[in-house]
């Protein structure tokens, strides 16, 4: 068996081997991009090794059809690396501005530092067969409608039934890299001032149309280049994602010292938010102690405070019995409006994810309800563009909720009505897709 061979420091050959290992979780459905080691490269080569993973699973469903047209017979289970190194030359000589000969050359030769030297003949052959034949091969997988919009089948699918006119542009929204927005942290200043403090450091923006705290960037950027992100002043996160804070602040701005939950707060964005803009006391849960210390991570850098706990939020043995003035319940849920941003989805998301995702949404809305004071506000949010998972799943909700009432606002600029909330969907180079419904529960 052939072992594994050094490459020189920097060299094209690594950054296209560790590529394909970053590649092989996600390819056999072990682990996602959020385990990418940029630091499996040297520094100057890590964004050339995301933009190669991240673009590879933007694309895959064409690259793997693609794939299929150019092996003579699939390759074996074992061989998952090499399937990396074939989707991800296709990727480059298909999608990127890097010379042909480079793609080629050493996306095969890469496979050495695999220890499968044999595969470099099979790479050569098929690499160079796609230069070639490029129309032909791309006109006969295009055939098929998802393919060409480079979605899986079923999730296709969906989205035509859901939005029988948005469907399309929907998917292409998905397959182009989100934008970088920053939220300004008005505690500090407003976000004119910080986006004169942007221009004169050379990086470009334009303020959010429909978040007040947002300013969108013209190109995404290392965070250590924003002015004083290390000092508290801003922070990274969607326009939509920011919306959060705007829809809950009816129910706190009139509440100093208001008792709010953050129910599934990792990775912390809408808890650091809604600590900038109101004077509250908050309780951030969320199951994964990991992703938690994330959040502890991002008020610690802002300067604020939270009561933290690692707890489930389909359970009620974390509380204390004193009811919340509000809660904001970021549901987990399929990701399919965040897709641009987590490319990996189109890979490892299944079709029977969605009910039991509906499921456990159920569990959190009926278990968290019961945490509400008479007269609160319980602000229910997905990052997903699917009715099972939205609109669906709150009707569902009031049916069997006398005392909840709808207090989604009609009167906004941003997204459309969906059943009884509000559903945005992925823009080129605005927001993310989202979907909020606002809900106050009676007093006896």
């Amino acid at each position: 068996m052939n072992q594994p061979r050094a490459a020189k420091e920097g060299s094209g050959l690594e950054v296209r081997a560790a590529a394909a290992r970053g590649l092989v979780p996600v390819l056999t459905d072990k682990g996602s991009l959020a385990g990418l080691d940029e630091h499996s490269v040297i520094a100057r080569d890590r964004s050339l090794l995301k933009e190669l993973c991240y673009g590879t699973c933007r694309r895959l469903p064409r690259l793997e059809a693609l794939a299929d047209q150019l092996l003579k017979q699939p390759l074996k289970k074992r061989d998952s690396d090499v399937q990396a190194l074939l989707l991800l030359g296709i990727y480059q000589l298909l999608y990127m501005r890097i010379p042909a000969h480079a793609a080629v050359g050493e996306t095969a030769g890469a496979a050495r530092l695999l220890g499968k030297d044999w595969a470099t003949r099979v790479l050569n052959g098929c690499l160079r067969r796609l230069q070639r034949d490029a129309d032909a091969l791309q006109a006969t997988v295009d055939r098929d409608a998802h393919v060409a919009l480079e979605h899986p089948a079923w999730l296709l699918k969906a989205l035509r039934q859901a939005w029988p006119e948005q469907w399309q542009a929907i998917a292409e929204a998905n397959n182009q890299p989100g934008p970088m927005t920053l939220r300004v942290n008005q505690r500090h200043q407003d976000r004119e001032t910080y986006l004169s403090l942007l221009t004169e450091t050379g990086l470009g923006g334009q303020l959010c149309v429909h978040a007040p705290d947002g300013i969108t960037l013209e190109q995404p950027c290392d965070v250590t280049t924003l002015p004083g992100f290390e000092r508290g002043l801003v922070s990274v996160q969607d326009e939509a994602a920011q919306l959060s804070a705007a829809l809950l602040g009816p129910a706190l701005a009139p509440r100093p010292g208001a008792h709010v939950l953050d129910a599934c707060c990792a990775p912390g964005g809408k808890t650091a938010h809604l600590l900038e803009q109101f004077d509250i006391a908050l309780t951030a849960i969320d199951s994964d102690n990991q992703r938690l210390g994330r959040v502890d991570d991002s008020l610690n850098r802002l300067g604020l405070t939270a009561d933290l706990q690692h707890a489930d939020a389909t359970q009620r043995d974390w509380w204390n019995g004193t009811p919340f003035d509000a809660i904001l319940l970021d549901a987990p849920c399929s990701g399919t409006g965040v897709i641009r941003r987590h490319p990996d989805i189109k890979k490892l998301r299944r079709p029977d994810d969605i009910g039991k995702l509906a499921t456990l949404q159920r569990q959190l809305l009926d278990n968290l309800w019961a945490m509400l004071r008479p007269g609160g506000t319980l602000l229910y949010a997905t990052c997903s563009v699917l009715p099972e998972e939205n609109a669906d799943q709150i009707e569902a909700f009031l049916a069997r909720t006398p005392d909840a009432i709808v207090t989604t606002p009609n009167d906004v600029a941003w997204g459309m009505p969906s059943g009884q909330g509000r559903q945005l969907f992925p823009e080129a180079s605005s927001h993310d897709g989202f979907f909020y419904a606002r809900l106050e529960k009676q007093a006896a």
